[in-house]
């Protein structure tokens, strides 16, 4: 098997697979942290920012290079002027042509596929289910939306020919030259098109060569690791992965344990924050914001954590007697998301699942809408928000990377008042690089990163408990992250298995060592079977039989009449096939003996010893030594004929069928 990593951050995972003819990719995750690198884009038609001047090298004067980049007037960080680019996987290191299927685990994890599967030759299938197919349309479509409706009149190319020219961070971008801008919505719904949905625990069979299966992640709504099964092999991808009691159904460990291999990826990108702690940090935040009469912006994605934070906001604002202030929820998807998450009872945690039995709706969100609590829109551009819009309020929109979306406007809208915030909780982005070209900001900013992700020490735990045999993780899973020092619950430290380290671009092997296949009988074969009682409680049987491959499958059926009948079949095939014998058991030395005598052997001398004996047949210089389990013929004599006269005899006298 190898295994082949096409990802540079863990956490937009994107891995290939080869095992016996198939290939399998598993995930395929969109790095935006690429776009952290471009100017924001402006939602608002002709709206203009005056905090970034026209900026080139110095004693550099190639014209080429003029409007493609920018200097924030108070960080002095240079920004390309242009459509945001995102890192996708590497396309060079297997040919997406020659991809069978796609093993999608979440939503956040499939927003390089139209990348895959468009204009590559991809011919393959994608596998996801329901919740990841829907929500994930909504997250391509939304961030299609955010990018498209702020067109930039030029792409910009000059300057990642400059790179040791320019300043950091950009200077150090990660290989630019692969960055790419941003699909079409042509282009997404083609991909959408090649995707078959499907429920945990139903087993997928691929090509007839090995099995899959989605067991439930806990990590969000219809988020899945996944389980395949080769000959007698099992192995597991583990993706974004949570132990914790949220909105989703609960992770399920049970068919993960005691597998052969276990790839994994997707643990927490904030290792030092306790996900409860923040959301407790963010409530009180809020509170303080709105008594003293300003406003919160929250950058969040169309789902996920999302829902939590509706429901943990709203019940603490009526705790603090601030349940009459208004939330927002801004995003061209928004009205979808908001509706289709209280249809997906199957796929909820059990205490979610309760409340679909009875007539209430299984998020308070929904009680929100209705009540005018949560009101959503579109785009912020549109008259029935400004007609709406009542401060001070909570505002939930996106991008989180503050580069395009409906949150550059209210950043730069609300930005000079110190009594609002902006609170951060998507831990994908560092917040003081998304906040860099809308400096100098007088809102306050808070952290408060919130990902329900597997921590180390719950991973550690975890893989313990499962008892993989040979365990495969990024590499930078094997070192304490940047700025924890020495701090091993920051590792994956698994002592007790074999553990292999994998980084982007690298491509490693591992031998699976399948030893046995499966191979059915047909009906009518199994009932011609005879066995016979070798010792008590051990049978076997000798049986001729066709055997059938088809779609690397294995299927034993009888030989029939018209085999047999064939002028074409070699005459030698059929005397071996049906004149084969199995010999088995211990010699019978009197038969032997007496077999020697008819063949004029008249002076054999047996001589015991601790395993057996040894005959002695002085005449034709042969010496045999006999035990419980084998027989040694040492023989001077340079006669084949006696040779094989002596082989027969000791055939004929052992048992067989």
């Amino acid at each position: 098997m190898k295994v082949y990593c096409l990802s540079e951050d863990p956490n937009k995972p994107c891995f290939v697979i080869k095992l016996k003819s198939v290939t399998i990719m598993l995930d395929c995750g969109l790095s935006a942290h690429s776009v952290l690198n471009f100017l924001p884009l402006y939602p608002i038609p002709d709206w203009k920012s005056n905090k970034a001047a026209a900026w080139i090298p110095k004693n550099f004067s190639d014209p080429q290079i003029e409007g493609e980049l920018n200097e924030c007037m108070t960080t002095n960080q240079v920004l390309v002027n242009s459509a945001p680019e995102f890192m996708t996987p590497l396309t060079k290191l297997v040919d997406f042509a020659d991809i069978d299927v796609i093993l999608v685990s979440n939503y956040m994890t499939m927003l390089a596929l139209p990348f895959i599967t468009e204009n590559t030759g991809f011919k393959g299938v994608v596998y996801m289910t329901e919740p990841t197919l829907h929500i994930g349309k909504l997250f391509l479509e939304e961030l299609v939306d955010f990018v498209e409706q702020s067109p930039k009149p030029n792409v910009a190319k000059y300057w990642k020919e400059i790179l040791h020219l320019l300043p950091p961070p950009l200077c150090n971008s990660f290989k630019p030259h692969t960055w790419k801008q941003l699909y079409s919505l042509a282009q997404v719904n083609s991909s959408l098109t090649r995707v078959q949905m499907i429920s945990y625990d139903q087993k997928i069979e691929i090509t007839g060569a090995l099995t899959v299966t989605a067991v439930s992640s806990g990590y969000c709504l219809g988020s899945s690791n996944w389980v395949i099964y080769l000959e007698s092999k099992k192995l597991v991808y583990v993706s974004n992965t949570s132990t914790l009691t949220t909105h989703p159904r609960p992770m399920d460990q049970v068919n993960l344990k005691n597998a052969d291999l276990m790839l994994l990826s997707s643990l927490t990108q904030a290792p030092a924050a306790n996900p409860d702690s923040m959301l407790g940090e963010l409530c009180l935040s809020v509170a303080v914001t709105l008594r003293n009469n300003g406003s919160v912006l929250i950058p969040c994605y169309p789902s996920g954590v999302v829902y939590d934070l509706f429901e943990c906001l709203s019940s603490h604002l009526d705790s603090t007697a601030l349940g009459q202030i208004p939330m927002y929820f801004i995003s061209p998807v928004a009205h979808s998301s908001l509706e289709y998450s209280n249809i997906l009872a199957e796929w909820l945690s059990q205490s979610k699942q309760n409340k679909v039995y009875f007539p209430e709706e299984p998020f308070p969100h929904a009680q929100l809408v209705k009540s005018g609590r949560l009101k959503h829109f579109k785009h912020v551009y549109t008259d029935d928000l400004w007609n709406d819009l009542r401060q001070p309020c909570v505002v939930f929109c996106g991008h989180p990377s503050l580069r395009f979306g409906d949150v550059v406007h209210f950043v730069e809208y609300w930005g000079t008042n110190p009594q609002n915030t902006i609170i951060f909780t998507e831990p994908e982005f560092p917040y003081l690089e998304a906040l860099a070209p809308f400096q100098p900001l007088s809102m306050k900013a808070m952290h408060c990163p919130i990902d329900t992700s597997m921590n180390f020490t719950q991973a550690n735990k975890m893989i313990k408990d499962l008892k993989p045999a040979v365990l495969i993780l990024p590499e930078r899973y094997a070192i304490p992250p940047t700025g924890f020092g020495h701090k091993n619950e920051f590792v994956i430290d698994q002592i007790d298995r074999k553990v292999l380290t994998i980084k982007r671009g690298e491509v490693i092997s591992e031998k699976l060592d399948i030893k046995t296949v499966n191979v059915p009988f047909t009906t009518e074969m199994a009932v011609s079977v005879t066995l016979n009682e070798l010792q008590s409680g051990l049978k076997s049987s000798k049986f001729t039989a066709v055997l059938d491959t088809k779609d690397n499958k294995y299927k034993l059926d009888i030989l029939r009449d018209d085999l047999l009948a064939n002028k074409t079949t070699e005459p030698y095939l059929l005397e071996t096939l049906f004149k084969k014998t199995y010999e088995w058991g211990q010699l019978d030395i009197d038969r032997f003996l007496r077999a020697l005598t008819n063949e004029g052997v008249s002076d054999p001398k047996i001589e015991h010893n601790a395993h057996g004996y040894t005959i002695h047949l002085k005449s034709e210089d042969t010496l045999i030594q006999v035990d419980d389990k084998s027989t040694h013929i040492f023989c001077e004599k340079m006669d084949k004929n006696w040779r094989l006269k002596l082989r027969s005899i000791v055939m004929e006298c052992l048992n067989s069928f």
